[in-house]
């Protein structure tokens, strides 16, 4: 049996799923084309203009169950076919009223025929009254004022952008963020500036409606009183009433959808965006509060008692709110007191079962954490896992970011709580000593100016603890003001993550341990066994290895890259076993991969270098006694010009970067290490041959 075989170029259509929705927007125009150009019959008039009013209440309730403008994107387009629709029924009604109108009020469907009956009683003067009364409505209230929000909103989304690409930039160098995360975000802050751009144009189509609906409805009326008086030989009165009818009805018709649709707009772009539904939002914060409900009962009772009011409507809805209210705080009075029962049936179980004082033992002794991290008791919320502190996700994803970028894994951090601290303060502890403390505010955020951020905000006055900038702290509702005003602006758990992630990076040498380089040899083993057998500990030691790396961990150096290290320190440990100068060594072999850190943009490097009299004068205080042989007034010098030199670079958007010779390197890092721990020494010996110099400053020629 043959099978029935369709041509190829129908077979390769889909005509459901995706192909069937991509072909929806092409029908709908050409059907909003062909409604203004062909006649329609009454019975399609009716069944578009019952579509129209449906739509208009989908539309409304989409935008009544959208959590945040942004789940409903279309919408800017939803109401632009929505107007092109009203638009083109009204010139069919149009054609349909003046040709058929002498027949009867059911000439342009039965639609029509109701909106001019039923609604308005069939009195056209009523008519005229109640679609005025909606125009107006519609025009002067609901699509100005949501125009104006829509407006508002563009401009401050479009404000906010560069505050809140800095935010999205920050969490991702924090480790909070991975980069999947980082683009969704930046697609959603480029996404809401467009939205907002759009139903502000959007927007402008609905008052063109309105005034095109007041024009079509004069126009339905003059023109079918001519009509009916010329052609069809009527009475002035029936004419005017038949005709006056239609075109109410015909006006009814499309601006009560209109209005709705309107409404829906004004919501979509005038709500916050939270975790719930517009109406669960309203019900919970309008009459969430017992107090309100007393206080307003009260008065609508007053207002019950006073004679020749409807006494009994106001008494009923006083009992109703009073009621209301009483229920309300009863359950919040449960609520509050099922944790208290709790936490004191916990208290007594511990106070009956608390045993005896024991002697000290060896017990007693606890070893130091490497890394800690003490809050005061308004920040445990931040760290607590019962109550949803997202900290210590934070600080899982510093600690995996770190071990990705540097090249081992930090140690753990212990947090506790500490009642000496501030409320909101916290601390950061090295191996049993602060290296590092400050204080965060729960519920707050933080308001850092990065240098270019314009005016000034209400709040308190601080220092960013990372990095040392200015910084405000401000409550949630300037959140939006500041990152529109260049700010950038984080909460408090990614304040004290920050800090935190910093600290790690800056006293990484510290953290690599013993322990810490032999997982590492474990680790290369696993690839490259017959490498690390090799070099551990027949070239040298495990502590000879730990101190080249923690070398180059202090001049903030990657150590990713351990089968190049190995390699290097395998060819010359036989010649030396200096671990300055295996670190001199190592660090030439890891040259492309230290200028990439530096220069991760490829290209020209833009580095400093010394004046030729200084780095003679260098080279001779180098071979009389090393950085003690520097005169004290010339190390001053150096400092100072280096200093004023890094500014520069970083003014210029540039890595403040001191290109030198190789003899010279180590003498000046180690100088020019705690005075400017953000300026980096390279060798020329570090420098790949593909890379072009360009020498931006001269440290000594003044």
């Amino acid at each position: 049996m043959n099978s029935l075989k369709l041509p190829a170029w129908l077979s390769g259509m889909n005509l459901s799923g995706a192909a069937g929705k991509s072909l929806a927007a092409p029908i709908l125009i050409i059907m909003l084309l062909a409604m203004m150009i062909l006649p329609l019959p009454a019975f399609v008039l009716d069944l578009f203009f019952s579509f129209n009013i449906a739509l208009s209440i989908i539309v409304l309730l989409t935008s009544l169950y959208t959590v945040k403008p942004l789940d409903f994107m279309a919408f800017p387009t939803v109401l632009l076919v929505s107007t092109m629709l009203r638009l083109s029924l009204n010139v069919a009604s149009t054609r349909v009223v003046l040709t058929e109108g002498h027949t009867g009020a059911d000439a342009a469907g039965k639609v029509i025929e109701a909106f001019g009956h039923f609604l308005i009683g069939g009195n056209y003067t009523v008519g005229i009254v109640v679609f005025v009364i909606l125009t107006i409505i519609n025009f002067v209230v609901v699509t100005k004022g949501a125009g104006r929000i829509a407006e508002v909103g563009a401009r401050f989304a479009l404000d906010a952008m560069p505050g809140k690409q800095m935010a999205i930039d920050a969490d991702l160098n924090a480790g909070l963020i991975g980069e999947p995360e980082a683009r969704r975000r930046r697609n959603e802050v480029s996404q809401e500036a467009e939205f907002y751009g759009a139903m502000d144009g959007a927007s402008k189509y609905v008052r063109g409606d309105a005034i095109a609906g007041i024009m079509v409805t004069i126009i339905n009326i003059v023109g079918g009183l001519l009509v009916g008086l010329i052609q069809h030989d009527m009475a002035f009165g029936d004419a005017l009433k038949n005709y006056t009818l239609l075109a109410i009805g015909d006006g009814l018709v499309a601006q009560i959808p209109s209005l709705v649709i309107s409404i829906a707009a004004g919501i979509v772009v005038s709500r916050v965006a939270s975790d719930s539904d517009i109406g669960t939002q309203v019900i919970g914060q309008l009459f969430g509060k017992p107090q309100v409900l007393y206080i307003t009962a009260a008065i609508i009772g007053g207002m019950g008692l006073i004679p020749g009011m409807p006494n009994l409507v106001f008494l009923l809805l006083a009992a109703a709110l009073g009621g209301s209210g009483y229920m309300m705080a009863k359950r919040a009075k449960e609520h509050a007191e099922a944790p208290e029962a709790e936490a004191a049936a916990a208290a007594g179980g511990a106070q009956a079962a608390a045993p005896e004082q024991e002697e000290a033992s060896w017990q007693d002794i606890l070893p130091v954490d490497t890394l800690g991290l003490e809050v005061g008791y308004r920040l445990i919320p931040l760290v607590d896992k019962a109550q949803g502190g997202e900290l210590l996700k934070r600080i899982k994803g510093i600690r995996k970011k770190f071990a990705q970028e540097v090249g081992f894994l930090a140690p753990p951090v212990h947090i506790r709580d500490n009642l000496e601290l501030k409320p909101s303060a916290y601390r950061i502890a090295l191996k049993g000593v602060e290296v590092g403390a400050g204080e965060a505010f729960n519920g707050q955020f933080l308001a850092i100016n990065p240098g270019m951020a314009s005016g000034t905000l209400q709040g308190m006055e601080t220092t960013d603890p990372a990095f040392g900038l200015p910084a405000v702290w401000i409550d949630a509702a300037q959140r939006d003001e500041a990152q529109s005003m260049g700010y950038t602006v984080v909460d408090a758990g990614t304040v004290v993550a920050t800090h935190l992630n910093h600290l790690i990076t800056t006293h990484a040498s510290e953290l690599l341990g013993r322990a810490e380089v032999q997982s590492l040899l474990d680790h290369l083993g696993k690839d490259s066994p017959k490498l690390v057998e090799d070099l551990v500990p027949k070239m040298i030691s495990l502590s000879g290895l730990q101190k080249v790396l923690q070398n180059l961990l202090a001049e903030g150096v990657h150590i990713r890259d351990m089968r190049t290290i190995i390699e290097t320190l395998a060819e010359h440990t036989p010649q030396t076993q200096d671990p300055n100068d295996l670190t001199a060594l190592v660090r030439i072999a890891l040259g492309r991969a230290i200028v990439q850190q530096l220069f991760p943009n490829g290209g020209e490097l833009s580095v400093m270098t010394l004046d030729n009299r200084l780095e003679r004068l260098l080279m001779q205080a180098l071979s009389t006694g090393g950085e003690a042989g520097i005169e004290p007034g010339l190390a001053d010098t150096i400092a100072q010009q280096a200093n004023a030199a890094a500014q520069q670079q970083e003014a210029l958007g540039l890595t403040p970067v001191l290109l030198v010779p190789g003899p010279l390197r180590a003498l000046l890092s180690r100088f020019l290490r705690r005075a400017l721990p953000q300026l980096k020494v390279l060798s020329h010996a570090e420098i790949p041959e593909t890379k072009t110099i360009r020498v931006t400053a001269l440290v000594g020629a003044g």
